[in-house]
């Protein structure tokens, strides 16, 4: 049987793993980013900011190549080199890229990145007590399964805030005046853009959700908004 200290131990290594993450992840960032400067997209990012009731929304650009952007847990957000070269190139437009802004903005806003620190330990904890449990009865591969429910909780856990940031982006773009349509679109040159579909991962082993249902979900809130197609 777990002992408590053994779970109160799973649990503080959790935190401590996180926060040393996120430590790393700062200085990371903090060496290799530089303030957004371009005016097409300031424009945009004006449009969101009134609505936030903000003077501006401030983006830093992630000195790497692969396209992604990222909400760091102390708040900002970041757009990669590469995905700035897409919108120079025209391949994304000035909406779509600002569409990504206000899905990084609902990370923040929903505190996910706290979230994910209460997640992150108990999942730990959950993994502890599962080795522990499956060790006794099927030694061997009794870790390999704890390993794996622990991965299905994480990845169901970041679809749902995957989620909840595309709708607070939806609902955002729509008071900005620019709608979700570069919302949905931007999703649909993701899969190019980054080279990973996920198209032969099972759904429930993904951490984001598909295209498909993300646009679904995006639909499913306009037609609760009753808001016009686009």
């Amino acid at each position: 049987m777990i002992k408590l200290p053994i779970l109160l131990l799973a649990i503080g290594y959790g935190l401590v793993m996180w926060l040393f993450s996120a430590w790393r992840l700062k200085r990371q960032m903090d060496a290799t980013s530089t303030p957004l400067s371009d005016p097409g997209l300031e424009a945009e990012m004006a449009r969101m900011a009134d609505v936030l009731d903000l003077d501006r929304i401030r983006v830093n650009v992630h000195e790497v190549e692969p396209v992604n952007g990222l909400a760091a847990p102390d708040g900002r957000i970041f757009i990669t080199r590469g995905f700035l070269r897409k919108y120079q190139s025209g391949e994304v437009t000035a909406a779509e890229l600002a569409s990504v802004v206000a899905h990084e903005l609902g990370h923040v806003a929903l505190g996910h990145s706290r979230r994910r620190l209460i997640d992150f330990s108990g999942q730990n904890a959950i993994r502890v007590v599962l080795m522990g449990v499956l060790g006794r009865f099927i030694p061997g591969i009794g870790p390999l399964i704890a390993n794996a429910v622990a991965s299905v909780i994480t990845a169901r856990l970041s679809r749902q805030d995957e989620y909840e940031a595309d709708a607070y982006a939806s609902a955002l773009l729509v008071k900005a005046g620019i709608g979700t349509g570069p919302q949905k679109s931007m999703f649909t040159k993701l899969g190019r853009l980054t080279g990973a579909g996920g198209q032969g991962t099972p759904a429930w082993l993904l951490s984001h959700p598909r295209t498909e249902e993300r646009i679904a979900a995006i639909e499913a809130n306009e037609a609760r908004w009753k808001l016009p197609a686009d």
